[in-house]
């Protein structure tokens, strides 16, 4: 996986670079006069899923019509007279976070291509971990790769497909790609969406009217207003077409893996996933947090925004105070930070403030839902320190990440996870904090309703914990190209 920087954003990268990134957002919409407002609405709502680049694909029944955009949705989507080139009743959406592929225009999706059959349009959430495999066997085979992006890998398996029907193509594809995806695409009639065998990314289907609607998360059918009809599920294909919607199941179904991160820190609090209210289950994993390890402090304070919740739930399964320590600057840009070291050095202050009123003189519980290189702990500690506190116990609402994703997550290298590489103990020494805990595996499924882990039947894609990774990591491993299908036979 590659992930460039380019030049105007080598200022923001040190302040993001403890955080974990999604790879993107996926959108569709079929038979609406506004299909391409609406999109831009839908990706808006995805915008926390990528921030790097956006595009929209439409179809006016005889024309596709393309706009994508570095930068955000906002920034190039509202303008009237970009809109208005996206003619059509159907469209499709996607923003991106690179994990794979540069942030480079030929990159940004959705990837159009013309196909012996009419165009096609593709938008991809996740990451094909057989990618580099497939692409080094194509290019033997006459293939040109226009990108660096492993999305560009599933059409070409598409053209190449010697079946009659487009969604028999499309299917033949998706057996021989390995990994965690949320696809639609769009064709001349269709509208198409799939999930990975495992449903290790999230897609769900809506209704607006007599518009179909495809989404990474509820949150973007809710600001359309349109209604939840069920989520994608995994290892289906549903094709909808002016005659209605099919479903098409391309391996056998058994129990789905969806990403434990989406509850965890990706999807929008406000959605729906899996049947869960994310904002619940986050607040259950703070409960959960403070039955586990509880602390003896004064007051509550999350890492905000995505500590939020799971220190509400802290703070009501302790019975500590909950307050606002430290307030959040939503409006960091680009071009305001200089890369001088002494800027450098005011580091998280950029973003983050001490509410000194209420850190001074407590013993306080920091909250935050995961620990990636652990370099913005060290500075939240620093400043609540600065701030006057007492005493710093920093709780963490999900298990020590040990292991890297390779299913659409931008997670360093296993050597740059500090979880990877030091103790609890050293992590604490290393943060400053007076005390620190995480929360276990066992009270993560806990908190999503279960009694624990299953070791045999994982319920969930947990390998940054555990490091049972869900599929073969192809690329990784280097041995011949095999079916997905087969190694789907081999583990079910």
């Amino acid at each position: 996986m590659t992930n460039h920087v380019d030049a105007d954003d080598q200022a923001l990268t040190w302040l993001d670079e403890d955080r974990l990134h999604e790879e993107c957002g996926v959108f569709g919409i079929f038979g609406h006069p506004d299909a391409a407002a609406l999109t831009a609405l839908g990706l808006h709502a995805l915008q926390h899923r990528g921030q790097e680049a956006a595009g929209i694909v439409t179809f006016d029944g005889a024309h596709f019509h393309t706009e994508r955009r570095l930068g955000l949705v906002g920034d190039h989507f509202t303008a009237s007279q970009v809109i208005e080139r996206l003619k059509g009743d159907t469209a499709i959406g996607h923003v991106r976070y690179s994990t794979c592929g540069d942030p480079i225009m030929r990159n940004v999706q959705p990837l159009f291509v013309d196909l012996a059959s009419g165009g096609f349009a593709l938008a991809h959430n996740g990451n094909i971990t057989n990618a580099l495999t497939l692409r080094d066997w194509l290019i033997t085979k006459g293939a040109i790769c226009q990108s660096t992006t492993d999305t560009e890998v599933i059409l070409h398996l598409v053209a190449r497909s010697e079946k009659r029907s487009f969604v028999e193509k499309f299917i033949e594809a998706l057996l021989q790609i390995e990994g965690a995806y949320a696809l639609v695409g769009l064709t001349n009639k269709k509208l198409v969406g799939a999930r990975d065998p495992f449903g290790i990314r999230p897609l769900v289907l809506g209704r607006l009217g007599e518009a179909w609607v495809l989404a990474s998360e509820t949150c973007a059918l809710d600001i359309i207003g349109a209604d939840f009809v069920r989520e994608v599920e995994n290892g289906e294909v549903v094709v909808i077409t002016k005659d209605g919607i099919e479903s098409h199941r391309f391996v056998p179904k058994y129990p789905a893996r969806l990403c434990i991160f989406e509850y965890i820190y990706f999807a929008r609090p406000d959605s729906i996933v899996g049947g869960r209210s994310v904002y619940d289950v986050r607040k259950e994993m703070g409960r959960q947090l403070a039955l586990e390890t509880p602390a003896n402090a004064d007051v509550v304070i999350p890492i905000p925004d995505s500590g939020v919740p799971a220190a509400i739930g802290y703070s009501q399964g302790s019975g500590i105070p909950f307050e606002f320590g430290i307030i959040r600057n939503h409006y960091v840009g680009r071009t305001f930070i200089e890369p001088e070291q002494r800027i450098r050095q005011l580091g998280v202050k950029l973003k983050h403030s001490a509410n000194e009123a209420q850190v001074r003189g407590k013993r306080i519980v920091l909250i935050d839902d995961s620990v990636v290189r652990g370099t913005t702990s060290v500075k939240i500690v620093q400043m609540m320190r600065e701030a006057g506190a007492k005493a710093v116990h920093m709780r963490i609402s999900s298990p020590p990440i040990t292991h890297p994703d390779f299913y659409g997550i931008d997670t360093p290298d296993q050597d740059k996870l500090l979880a990877a590489t030091k103790t609890l103990e050293e992590m604490r020494t290393y943060m400053g904090a007076d005390s620190l805990a995480f929360l276990s595996v066992e009270g993560i499924y806990k908190a999503m309703g279960y009694d624990g882990r299953d070791a045999a039947h994982p319920q969930f894609t947990d390998h940054c914990f555990t490091g049972e990774y869900p599929t073969r990591l192809r690329d990784r491993e280097g041995p011949p190209q095999q079916k997905q299908l087969s190694f789907l036979a081999e583990v079910g």
